[in-house]
């Protein structure tokens, strides 16, 4: 297996954050913005994107953790049973600015399912998305990141693995070929 380093700690801590200012420069004060991390990997990316924000703003800024197993289109199609990951929306999304997160965007099916899940918790006003890695040339449905950190090309044989310290000891993003 081959394997390329995209982005070191340093990297990945600059462009997180860049992403946390585009996110400022549109979002004002978060009053009416929610940060929706998609589990299990999109979690930890939102984590660190809304530490940064608070770092940077000084306030406290709304993240929930929205778990889309039982709502992707592929879920009954497994061998082994689906062990689903905590929701955890501790507020209303009725009327407000939403940023779904996830850590890659590769064909899109997780994002949709994303739209689906977060419907059931309300109509947002808008919903945006966030994502640290858009994997070019996979896109399965018309989905495109509203705020990005690095378009990557890759093959379908390829894979982007992103690890983070707290899970994996070490920031860094990864292209693994076979």
């Amino acid at each position: 297996m081959d394997k390329r380093l995209l982005l070191d700690a340093r990297t990945l801590q600059i462009m997180l954050d860049r992403l946390c200012h585009q996110l400022m420069e549109d979002h004002d004060d978060f009053s009416q913005t929610r940060l929706i991390g998609l589990q299990p990997r999109g979690s930890l990316f939102a984590r660190r994107i809304r530490q940064r924000l608070e770092h940077f703003t000084g306030k406290s800024i709304p993240l929930g953790l929205l778990d889309v197993t039982f709502y992707r289109d592929d879920f009954r199609r497994r061998d082994e049973p689906l062990v689903a990951s905590v929701t955890d929306m501790p507020f209303d999304v009725e009327k407000k600015k939403v940023i779904l997160i996830d850590d890659v965007l590769y064909t899109g099916r997780t994002l949709r399912a994303g739209f689906d899940a977060l419907l059931d918790f309300g109509r947002p006003e808008q919903v945006q998305l966030l994502c640290l890695i858009e994997r070019k040339f996979s896109r399965q449905f018309p989905i495109e990141p509203d705020y990005l950190g690095q378009a990557v090309n890759t093959l379908n044989t390829q894979k982007v693995v992103v690890s983070w310290a707290e899970s994996e000891g070490q920031d860094s993003v990864w292209l693994l070929s076979r």
